[in-house]
């Protein structure tokens, strides 16, 4: 069973863009420990980065057809912009957790609302890239149980 990450805007520049906000991990380290994580769990893993929210909508909708049974996302600045990011989540209606590295609560007044939140299965900010992981614990339970005879 895949499960499917996809990253927003600029987290491809994670490791040199604001460290004390974003944290020193790139994007490649984080998916690294991802996949390893999911492979030793017996899952696949797909990861996905856009700066274009065409693209990151075009892959959501693509995760309907590929054998994807959970999305762990990340939209970034699109988070508190996307209609269209959300609608495909809506479409897909596939489970998934959104994440952010930083604790938008405590951040400025506009990164405070989220488009996608109310369709999450949950959400998890403010940890870093261990906000990933921690989805991705989540999201390999959920499917070994809904697996399970």
């Amino acid at each position: 069973m895949q499960i499917l990450v996809i990253h927003g805007p600029n987290l491809n520049l994670l490791g040199s863009r604001e460290p004390a906000v974003y944290g020193s991990q790139t994007l490649a380290q984080i998916d690294a420990d991802l996949l390893k994580m999911a492979a030793d769990a017996g899952h696949e893993l797909k990861s996905f980065q856009s700066n274009h929210e065409g693209a990151l909508v075009d892959r959501i909708q693509a995760a309907a057809q590929d054998g994807s049974r959970f999305i762990i996302i990340n939209p970034a600045a699109y988070t508190h912009t996307s209609v269209a990011i959300r609608d495909a989540l809506a479409a897909v209606a596939l489970p998934f957790i959104e994440v952010h590295l930083s604790n938008v609560h405590k951040r400025e007044a506009f990164r405070q609302h989220s488009y996608l939140s109310d369709l999450a299965v949950g959400v998890i900010c403010g940890l870093g890239a261990q906000g990933y992981q921690l989805a991705l614990s989540y999201a390999l339970t959920q499917l070994q149980q809904h697996s399970q005879p």
